[in-house]
């Protein structure tokens, strides 16, 4: 807001002092503090006003605090300006933040070009203070979204603490402002995982990629399926596109050839595997849509997958992760997460319905127990396993089920009787099924305690495994080498477990056995739907639980189409 407005004749009107905003009486401020440069006094005032006078964002209540202890560490001298310039660190600081789409942010969210326009006015006390203030308080900004994330876990529905004792933002503005590396500071504030950086760093080329429009667009699909063989008239166009994607060897991109040739179908193949598709080398309904989503929604997913990266607790021992969208799990043998140092397998994951999906969350593998029991949860009771019995009471033998009275696996099993199938359904009776190679949680299940009820377990249901999308369970996480995964879990523990142990303890007697880690192993659910890897190629996978449409609208973001 101007101090002053023109009148018809050119006359200036002066605006009474009393109608004026406390910010325009700041110069008077500044010189009765009597500070040699008045910048000082001024900061003191623009922090006690807690509003900033050309922010857009200007109630900075939040930071307040962090603030004023790290300028009454200085006492109050100025973080960014070297005399009456901005000190390199404030010009560095200044070209990430009109860079934040680099780092998966929004640009606009950091009002970098409001404070770039002040740079020529430094001279003056009072414009140094408010310069100066501006840039802490969105250096704050940045560094908060950029460790933390710009929503919380809970609020998009995960069950992730971060602690907010994780990262000192006070200590990071004052070490970012003296710092003789911008770039290498803010580098440093991100997460530490080198996936997180890959992902990141694959963001620039698909921002690239997605700056030419007509890529992705091929002829519309007539409904017949493209196999290996066919001539299509969109060879070439698709030559160009699986080129750029890095699924064709680029020599190859600007070959003539109509037919889809073996080259053509070893990179159909390779898109095809990378976002979770059947990989057959034809190109049917499902591998079109994927070749034809717009390059802006794979932006997308990368930044969300970003966002939701910097909620993940770092971890002080090797974790188990398990990416829901991509239905993999990863044992880490180290802190590090380098591909090489990590047991992988595919597992199952909960169905898309809400009550059945599996939910984000952290825990440790406490106990693993042999040839389990599966308590059958009475959710499941009611609405599954009732209905067939009374369609067939020979159902539950026939599905080594017992009804049980009480807790544990020492509970009586009781007989089927009219009055116990009554309180079975009503819950003072309990259901479960016996061990055995038929039990649903197969011959293993690693027991991490949760509200969910969830763990990870073996299953009979192998033929499950050969399916691209792989949500069939009511919750649980079924995983498809359970051996190796016992491998990995004994593996730190005080008394090792070899393979041969482990497998006759699947293997051996009609009873559970439940062997306590004195070591837990920590477990990461996790919700990502873009990985990039270390070979150099990025992964895409469907938002199965919608959560990525949720994430857009808490960040306020609009769909991309």
């Amino acid at each position: 807001m101007p101090p002053a407005t023109a009148g018809a004749g050119g006359r200036v009107l002066v605006l009474a002092a009393g109608i004026l905003g406390s910010w325009l009486l700041a110069p008077l401020a500044f010189a009765q503090a009597g500070d040699a440069d008045g910048a000082g006094a001024g900061l003191r005032q623009l922090l006690a006003e807690r509003q900033h006078p050309y922010l857009a964002a200007a109630d900075f209540a939040r930071e307040h605090d962090l603030l004023l202890r790290v300028y009454a560490a200085r006492d109050y001298a100025p973080l960014w300006i070297d005399g009456a310039r901005a000190s390199p660190q404030a010009i560095g600081l200044l070209h990430a933040l009109e860079n934040a789409h680099m780092r998966g942010l929004r640009d606009e969210d950091y009002e970098a070009a409001a404070i770039r326009s002040r740079l020529g006015e430094l001279r003056a006390p009072v414009a140094g203070a408010r310069f100066d203030l501006a840039l802490s308080i969105v250096a704050l900004r940045f560094l908060s979204d950029l460790h933390f994330g710009r929503a919380t876990p809970q609020a998009a529905g995960f069950h992730l603490e971060v602690p907010p004792a994780r990262l000192d933002l006070a200590e990071s503005l004052a070490r970012l402002a003296a710092s003789a590396s911008v770039k290498a500071t803010i580098d440093g504030i991100e997460p530490p995982f080198a996936h997180y950086r890959l992902l990141r760093d694959a963001l620039a080329r698909y921002r690239e990629l997605a700056l030419d429009a007509d890529l992705h667009r091929l002829p519309p699909f007539e409904g017949r399926s493209l196999k290996p063989g066919d001539s299509y008239a969109g060879a070439a166009h698709l030559r160009r596109l699986l080129a750029a994607l890095g699924d064709l060897p680029p020599d190859r991109a600007s070959a003539a050839d109509p037919i889809i040739g073996p080259d053509l179908v070893a990179a159909i193949e390779q898109f095809q595997r990378r976002h979770g598709l059947a990989v057959d080398g034809v190109i049917g309904k499902r591998t079109f849509a994927e070749l034809t989503r717009p390059l802006a929604a794979r932006l997308r997913q990368i930044e969300l997958t970003l966002e939701r990266w910097r909620w993940l607790p770092h971890f002080d021992l090797p974790p188990i992760v398990v990416n829901i969208p991509q239905f993999r799990l990863f044992a880490f043998h180290t802190r590090v997460d380098r591909e090489a140092e990590m047991v992988g397998m595919d597992v199952i994951v909960g169905e898309s319905f809400p009550r059945s999906r599996t939910p984000v969350f952290t825990e440790e593998i406490r106990q693993v127990v042999f040839r389990p029991y599966w308590d059958v949860p009475h959710s499941i009771t009611v609405r599954e396993m009732l209905p067939a019995f009374r369609r067939n009471p020979a159902w539950f033998e026939r599905n080594s089920l017992e009804i049980v009275r009480g807790a544990g696996d020492d509970a009586v099993p009781v007989p089927a009787t009219p009055e116990n199938v009554v309180a079975l359904a009503a819950g003072s009776l309990r259901l479960r099924q016996r061990p055995g190679p038929d039990n649903s949680l197969g011959l293993v299940k690693f027991v991490l305690p949760n509200a969910f009820n969830v763990y990870l377990h073996a299953t009979p249901a192998h033929a499950l495994f050969d399916q691209s999308r792989r949500a069939f369970s009511h919750g649980c996480i079924r995983v498809r080498d359970p051996v190796a995964l016992a491998e990995h879990v004994f593996h730190d523990q005080p008394e090792p477990w070899s393979r041969e142990r482990i497998e006759r303890a699947m293997q051996e007697g009609p009873d559970s056995q439940r062997v306590t880690l004195p070591r837990p192993v920590p477990v990461f659910v996790v919700y990502g739907t873009a990985v990039a890897t270390e070979a150099g190629r990025v992964l895409f996978f469907d938002d199965i639980y919608g959560h990525d449409r949720r994430l857009e609208a808490l960040l306020g973001l609009e769909p991309v189409t």
